[in-house]
């Protein structure tokens, strides 16, 4: 009688997954899954009791994030790696040493299930890959769950260009003068959100700016006639000493106490700006997205700025070689991601080129 109930409750749980997709026979498949079922004693799963210290997996991030530091590996990486393995150590609710392949598949497949796309879960699996992979070497574990858990496979697609009439518009709905040069520097440099932020105003030579990019690789990136002005007038505005081009602002509630200056126009007072703190990534990531909506573009976030900016330089007759170096991407086949090439893209080139 209690196997039949049990039967019965997973039963309607597989149902449940299946009611929301279209042209299924619901009735059909409940009779074939219950002739199924039927050959199977059924028992609720019997959790075993989770070990879980606290402090333990805190203790091994910070150990596991100490040595990606002397490693070399740049300050966003190692946010990243302290968020999702943090967080996935959170999720299961056990000591990272005694987590099984089974828990991370698990962990996963709930993460697939609440609206995470495939990319993002083989992130995580990646991340945490690497977390265990430094738990074998030292020895702290003696087999390493993630031998266990394949690549998650997913297609990866492009992701369109900007047009000349977004970026027109999302110009015409800049509000200050840090956001145009914001806008435009995204759009002549190619550059990284986390790579902008970076730039000091010393680094900047007429033209060109040296950035760090990803892997700690230094590269020369160029800014146009229309990213130069948008700067100059910007930094017309700046009365501070901050060092940074894009500086962050301080972090008060009383701010409007010690100001007379709009809220967006917050840079034009010194007394906002910090000594040395620059803007953060996501924030100028927020800042082209409100922009974005102010204008009426839909999808707008820094890393299509980078894709146009890509785009437009190819369409314009950059070799792809020197796109990839814009890019600061090692493989050429990374570059031709980003770009958005279209059928009127190859019928120009093939009447240009194809006799």
């Amino acid at each position: 009688m209690e196997d039949e109930k049990l039967a019965d409750k997973l039963l309607d749980r597989i149902l449940m997954v299946l009611m929301p997709y279209d042209q299924i026979d619901v009735e059909r498949v409940k009779a074939k899954l219950t002739v199924v079922l039927d050959d199977y004693q059924i028992s609720p799963k019997q959790e075993a009791l989770a070990v879980y210290t606290e402090g333990k997996n805190d203790y091994y991030l910070r150990k596991f994030l100490l040595a990606k530091a002397v490693a070399g590996r740049q300050e966003r990486t190692l946010r990243q790696y302290k968020d999702e393995v943090g967080r996935a150590l959170r999720g299961i609710g056990k000591d990272a040493d005694t987590i099984t392949a089974d828990d991370i598949q698990v962990y996963l497949a709930k993460v697939l299930s609440r609206g995470g796309s495939k990319c993002y879960c083989d992130n995580i699996r990646r991340d945490l890959s690497s977390f265990y992979n430094w738990l074998y070497r030292e020895e702290i574990i003696r087999t390493n769950p993630m031998n266990k858990i394949d690549n998650i496979k997913f297609k990866r697609e492009k992701e369109k260009a900007l047009t000349d009439m977004e970026i027109e518009v999302m110009r015409q709905a800049c509000q200050t003068t840090m956001q145009k040069a914001i806008m435009e520097m995204l759009l002549s440099t190619g550059c990284r959100a986390s790579e902008l932020v970076s730039i000091k105003i010393a680094d900047m030579d007429e033209d060109k700016v040296s950035i760090l990019g990803k892997g700690g690789k230094w590269r020369t990136v160029y800014i146009n006639a229309k990213a130069f002005v948008a700067v100059k007038n910007y930094l017309a505005d700046r009365k501070d000493t901050n060092p940074y081009l894009f500086p962050r602002e301080i972090n008060t509630k009383e701010r409007t106490m010690i100001s007379n200056f709009s809220r967006k126009d917050w840079f034009k007072d010194p007394r906002l700006v910090t000594k040395a703190d620059h803007f953060g990534g996501e924030s100028v990531n927020n800042m082209v997205r409100t922009i974005g909506k102010r204008a009426g573009v839909k999808g707008v976030h820094t890393h299509r700025f980078r894709r146009t900016c890509a785009t437009q330089a190819l369409r314009h007759g950059m070799p792809i070689e020197l796109v990839s170096m814009m890019l600061g991407h090692e493989q050429i086949s990374t570059t031709q991601i980003y770009l958005d090439i279209r059928d009127d893209d190859l019928q120009a080139a093939h009447r240009k080129y194809v006799v």
